[in-house]
């Protein structure tokens, strides 16, 4: 029993082993020929590439399914009008600009504006106790009542001179000495004038008073009422007149050959999107920035209703003289390493990698200023399934 027991469970371990070792002689012949039904990426042996690369070109055979998603055009010039689109930024016209100063030191007792406000031409603006203008105002008094005295003394030695009591040195004397009384009165008067003081002020109100030389807004205001003003040199503040602004816009090395004075310009600024001022380039700078590489042009705009103010961010828009360009769809250009490539059809169904330059897009469609020939079949469909 004990061999009879035995048999049988050895025979069952031989078929159970026979039949592991089968099992592994079909995977390995799984492994040898039947994944050798399917090429090394997958597609079947049978089943065309996609696109076959030769050199510097690309093919796409006969079969393969990118034919149907691929579509050329032939490419001509046409008539377009160039456009520059150029950052800007808003600013005050300088010759509008005026920095108000003090002629003398002293001491600031009165401040009759604050920064923003507006102000007109002749407004008073500020009110100083300046002991220079104290002086003035003794020199001008000493002068006037010697001119008085003078006056006087020349007409006592006319008529002694006629009485023959007077000698004739001293009738020209006191012509001297009335003269001179004159022209140190009229000096004085003229330097009360030019500080804007009045001639006819009583002592006690004698004080300067500063004005302002132009109507506009306070764009910089630098000082307090109760301060010491030292130094007549630095401006107490500024005013600028924003009826008419300055913009001014960048043009990027490349293009400068295409900005002119008195060529017509657009302005948007990102506050009014959606409207649009018309003006003319006034000013074409004649040096180029050594750091960004761009030349300076500026546009004047009327701006009565103070919507646009300085420091503002702009884009400046200038229309070019009609050219003759290449004209393609947008979906044509694709970005390849920082450049704006076209595929080109060299033969049936071949292409090869362009960099083209771009002038300008409109809409769907983009005018290539380099790179293409009139005539030359581009792929304006499906370029990016080549794109690699």
């Amino acid at each position: 029993m004990a061999i009879h027991d035995h048999q049988p469970s050895f025979r069952g371990g031989a078929f159970l082993w026979g039949g592991f070792g089968l099992g592994l002689l079909l995977l390995a012949a799984l492994l040898t020929h039947g994944f050798g039904l399917l090429g090394g990426n997958g597609k079947s042996a049978a089943e065309p590439e996609l696109v076959v690369r030769q050199g510097d070109k690309l093919l796409v055979p006969e079969g393969s399914a990118l034919r149907a998603r691929l579509s050329v055009m032939p490419v001509s010039l046409q008539p377009v009008s160039p456009k520059l689109l150029l950052p800007a930024v808003v600013e005050s016209d300088p010759v509008r600009t005026a920095a108000v100063l003090t002629p003398l030191s002293g001491r600031l007792i009165a401040l009759r504006v604050g920064l923003g406000d507006r102000v007109v031409r002749g407004q008073v603006l500020a009110v100083i106790d300046s002991p220079d203008l104290a002086q003035a105002y003794n020199d001008n008094d000493k002068a006037a009542d010697a001119s008085r005295l003078t006056e006087k003394n020349l007409g006592r030695q006319e008529a002694q001179n006629k009485l023959g009591v007077a000698s004739d040195r001293d009738l020209d004397q006191a012509k001297s000495d009335y003269a001179q009384a004159i022209a140190e009165y009229t000096r004085t008067q003229a330097r009360l004038k030019v500080l804007g003081a009045s001639l006819e002020t009583k002592p006690a109100a004698r004080v300067l008073t500063v004005t302002a030389p132009v109507s506009g807004s306070v764009t910089a205001l630098s000082v307090a009422p109760g301060n010491m003003i030292n130094d007549p040199t630095q401006p107490l503040m500024t005013i600028a007149d924003l009826s008419t602004i300055w913009v001014t816009a960048l043009v990027p090395e490349k293009d400068i050959a295409a900005v002119s004075k008195n060529q017509d310009a657009q302005v948007t600024v990102a506050a009014y999107p959606d409207q649009v001022r018309q003006g003319k380039v006034l000013f074409v700078s004649d040096v180029i920035d050594p750091d960004s590489r761009r030349g300076k042009i500026r546009i004047a705009l009327a701006n009565a209703d103070y919507a646009l103010k300085p420091n503002m961010f702009a884009t400046a828009t200038l229309a070019g003289s009609e050219r003759s360009l290449i004209v393609l769809p947008s979906s044509a250009l694709l970005m390849n390493n920082d450049r704006t490539s076209v595929f080109v059809a060299t033969a049936p169904w071949t292409f090869e990698r362009r960099v083209v330059e771009a002038q300008l897009e409109e809409g769907s469609s983009v005018a290539i200023r380099s790179g293409l020939h009139p005539g030359e079949q581009v792929l304006v469909t499906g370029g990016i399934l080549l794109n690699d």
